[in-house]
C-alpha cells in the first residue's frame, strides 16, 4: 500500500465501510445508500365538510337502518358491468386491499387516524365507510412513482361563508380555515413519526381538493359570496402553503343529480365559475351529478345531503377527483 497516495487509500476505506455496513445491517447497504440519497413523496390536501369526511357505506346491511345493503360497497362491486372498475380494491380472498405506498392522515372527532390506504378513513369508527379519499388514493398512487400521503381535513356542517372563511375575504377568518392549515402542517411535521415508511423522504405538496357547499345554500349572503369566497380560498391556501400555482380541484355539489333547487344550482354555478372564469391557473371543476344514485338503491334513504350513503357515488367521485389531479399535474 502506498500510504503517501490518498487516491489509493480513500477507495479502499470506502470499500471497507460498505462491507462493514453490509455485515452489521444484514445486507441493507443498498437501502441505506438509497435513504442517504433522499427521495420525495407526493402530498395532497383534501378539505370540505361531511361529504369529504366520508359517508359511503361499505358493509352495513341491516334491513331497517341500511335498506338491506342496497348501494353499499360490498354489493355494488358485484355488479358485472362494474367488475373491472372495482377489481383493484380487493385481493384474491375478497379482502379489501391495503396499499403499501399510499398513506392517509385524518383527524376525526375521536382520534387521529393514520395508516396505509384502505376502507375506514372517515369520521366514523371502524371500517364501515369510505369517502372520496378511497378511490382518489388508488388513482393518484397508481399514477405516481413516489409514495403518496393524503392529509384529509373535514368537518360536518361547515360553511365557506363563515367556518372556512379565508383570510383575504372581508371579515373574520374562519376557525376551520385556520384548523385546515394547522392540521396540514401537523401532518407534515409528524410524518416520520406517523409513517416510518416515509422516513428520510421529502414531502412535496402536489394538489388541493375542495368538496363542499351544502351549508352555504341556506344563507342568501353566503350564496351571493360563494364564488368570491372560493377564489379567496384558493389564493389563500396557495399563499399559506407557499405553492403559488398549486393544482386545485373543485368537486361539484352534485347531490341529487341534475335536478337541483335554485340554491343548489347557484352553488354549482359559483363553483364552476370560480374554476373557469376568474383567471386562476391550475384550477379545475369536476362535475359529480352523474354519480348520484336514487335513494331506493342506497343504504341511507333519508340522507340526501350525504348522497344517501351510496358507496358507488363516493367511489366514482373519488375517481373523478383523482383523475383531475393527474391531468393538472401533467407538464403543460
Amino acid at each position: 500500500m502506498n500510504e503517501s497516495n490518498p487516491t489509493l487509500l480513500n477507495p479502499l476505506l470506502s470499500y471497507l465501510v460498505v462491507l462493514t455496513i453490509v455485515f452489521f445491517s444484514g445486507g441493507q447497504a443498498t437501502e441505506i445508500q438509497g435513504r442517504q440519497s433522499g427521495g420525495e413523496f407526493d402530498v395532497y390536501l383534501l378539505a370540505g365538510q361531511s361529504n369529504m369526511e366520508g359517508q359511503g357505506v361499505v358493509d352495513l346491511d341491516h334491513p331497517q337502518h341500511y335498506n338491506s345493503g342496497k348501494g353499499i360497497l360490498k354489493n355494488v362491486m358485484k355488479n358485472p358491468k362494474m367488475a373491472a372498475q372495482y377489481q383493484h380494491i380487493v385481493d384474491k380472498q375478497g379482502n379489501f386491499v391495503v396499499l403499501d405506498d399510499v398513506f392517509v392522515r385524518f383527524k376525526t372527532r375521536h382520534r387521529i387516524k393514520t395508516g396505509q390506504l384502505t376502507v375506514g378513513f372517515t369520521g366514523y369508527e371502524g371500517q364501515h365507510h369510505i369517502g372520496p379519499e378511497f378511490q382518489l388514493g388508488h388513482v393518484v398512487g397508481k399514477a405516481s412513482s413516489n409514495p403518496v400521503l393524503l392529509i384529509k381535513t373535514a368537518w360536518g356542517g361547515k360553511s365557506l361563508f363563515k367556518d372556512f372563511r379565508p383570510p383575504s375575504a372581508p371579515g373574520d377568518t374562519g376557525e376551520y380555515f385556520t384548523k385546515m392549515i394547522a392540521e396540514y402542517r401537523e401532518g407534515i411535521q409528524n410524518y416520520e413519526r406517523d409513517f416510518p415508511e416515509l422516513k428520510n423522504r421529502q414531502p412535496v405538496l402536489k394538489g388541493f381538493v375542495w368538496f363542499q357547499g351544502w351549508n352555504d345554500m341556506f344563507d342568501p349572503q353566503a350564496l351571493r359570496e360563494y364564488e368570491d369566497n372560493l377564489v379567496h380560498l384558493i389564493r389563500d391556501v396557495r399563499k399559506e402553503l407557499s405553492v403559488p400555482h398549486l393544482p386545485v380541484v373543485i368537486g361539484e355539489l352534485g347531490n341529487g343529480g341534475e335536478k337541483a333547487s335554485a340554491n343548489m344550482a347557484s352553488i354549482r354555478r359559483a363553483q364552476h365559475q370560480a374554476a373557469t372564469k376568474r383567471g386562476l391557473i391550475n384550477v379545475t371543476f369536476v362535475k359529480t351529478t352523474d354519480f348520484a344514485r336514487p335513494k331506493e338503491e342506497s343504504p341511507n334513504i333519508t340522507h340526501g345531503h350525504h348522497w344517501f350513503g351510496n358507496a358507488e357515488s363516493y367511489f366514482l367521485i373519488g375517481d373523478a377527483l383523482g383523475q383531475a389531479l393527474i391531468r393538472l399535474s401533467k407538464p403543460k
